[in-house]
């Protein structure tokens, strides 16, 4: 059995999925003409440096606060990417990967949002603080299993499904 991992962001797994790069895929957003079985329920909060001038507001923080900093968001993998701040930031800095987007928001070059387990470590360590917002201080987002076409779907993606789906079951809370 052989699986070539694929790591995508954004559009980048919607292309792969489209375009049948890929027999199976893990995504937020599933593509219309697709089916999903949702997988887990990951919820993303806002973070900073303690040091942060935003956390140096000593309020609660709205999106204009937000606009006003440097956002650290992760390159778009798709043909098609799509860039920029959702919150609208004037200063947006991109990297390609999320071990990067950590190491940065940690040095205090910005602020991002993160899955909450992903940077559990740097909030117990304080090297990263969750920032005060009056909203979407936190966000959930749904992640589903998607097959381009689970009928012609090899043995290596059917198996590795149903590994996905057992270790998800013992580890996450259902969606």
């Amino acid at each position: 059995m052989r699986i070539e991992l694929y790591e995508t962001v954004i559009s980048g797994t919607e292309e792969a999925l489209v375009q049948r790069k890929v027999d199976l895929a893990i995504c937020s957003q599933i593509p219309p003409g697709f089916a999903g079985d949702p997988l887990m329920r990951i919820r993303f909060i806002a973070v900073a440096h303690p040091q942060h001038p935003l956390h140096q507001l000593g309020r609660e923080l709205t999106m204009q606060d937000l606009r006003k900093q440097r956002h650290l968001v992760i390159r778009d993998t798709g043909s098609q990417r799509r860039s920029g701040s959702w919150v609208g930031s004037e200063q947006i800095w991109t990297v390609s990967n999320k071990a990067t987007s950590i190491h940065a928001v940690g040095m205090g070059l910005g602020f991002a949002w993160f899955p909450e387990d992903t940077v559990r470590a740097e909030l117990d360590r304080g090297v990263l603080k969750p920032l005060p917002l009056r909203e979407a201080a936190s966000v959930g987002v749904i992640f589903n299993l998607v097959f381009a076409d689970r009928d012609y779907a090899g043995p290596g993606a059917l198996r590795l499904a149903q590994i996905i789906h057992k270790h998800v079951g013992e580890q996450c809370p259902p969606a």
